[in-house]
């Protein structure tokens, strides 16, 4: 039993070694360096490098167009959609805080982006979403208000074309989602989030271990 327990060590720690190789391993510029730094500053989170480099080749894979982000944050994970989508693309991000979206348009811009790859939309996501075009979306990429995330995808599987991807991001909820022990509503929507995703036959899943966790799913045709 002690050797077993030994065992277990050693591939916890392996497996958190290999977690911070995979983030690591992406090099990010100063332009990626400046929009954590806002976002650090406002205190809200941004997605990691694992999770962002997730988010440009799902972008690049579905050779993405027209992709609807929730949660514009400073611009990082918007960083990444824009480089993984086509050049034509155009990312329309919605926030409920006009400030960050500043910061945004300042980060993509000094990113390379022209100022018509993105259209910036503040407002709540609930009373945006619904004004987006029907099948309009190649992919969807959800980091907002955890307790309206189902909401989210059933706006999502509106929007997206058929093939489509929808992302949530930070459903791990540091670790507590898994954990046995009491969980504010957050995370119990998280969880219903979860078992919705692997049962719906509208969609094909898959929870990517980056960052604070990536659930995503395409859209049957």
């Amino acid at each position: 039993m002690r050797q077993l327990r030994g065992q277990e060590r050693v591939i916890t720690a392996n497996r958190q070694t290999s977690w911070a190789f995979a983030d690591a391993y992406v090099a990010e510029d100063d332009t990626l360096r400046w929009a954590r730094d806002r976002a650090r500053d406002a205190g809200v989170p941004s997605v990691s490098p694992g999770t962002g480099a997730a988010l440009r080749l799902l972008a690049g894979t579905a050779d993405a167009k027209a992709v609807a982000e929730i949660g514009t944050g400073t611009g990082v994970s918007g960083i990444y959609l824009l480089h993984g989508m086509r050049p034509d693309g155009v990312l329309t991000t919605v926030d409920l805080e006009p400030e960050r979206q500043t910061f945004a348009k300042q980060a993509f811009r000094s990113a390379g982006f022209a100022g018509n790859r993105a259209r910036f939309i503040p407002g709540r996501a609930l009373d945006v979403l619904p004004r987006l075009a029907d099948g309009g979306y190649d992919l969807v990429f959800c980091d907002g208000d955890r307790l309206e995330s189902l909401d989210y995808l059933a706006e999502s599987l509106r929007l997206l074309r058929p093939g489509g991807l929808v992302c949530f991001e930070g459903v791990f909820a540091d670790g507590r989602t898994v954990d046995s022990a009491a969980q504010p509503a957050e995370v119990l929507r998280l969880r219903e989030l979860l078992r919705t995703v692997r049962e719906s036959t509208e969609l094909v899943s898959s929870l990517l271990p980056v960052g604070d966790g990536l659930l995503c799913a395409v859209r049957r045709g």
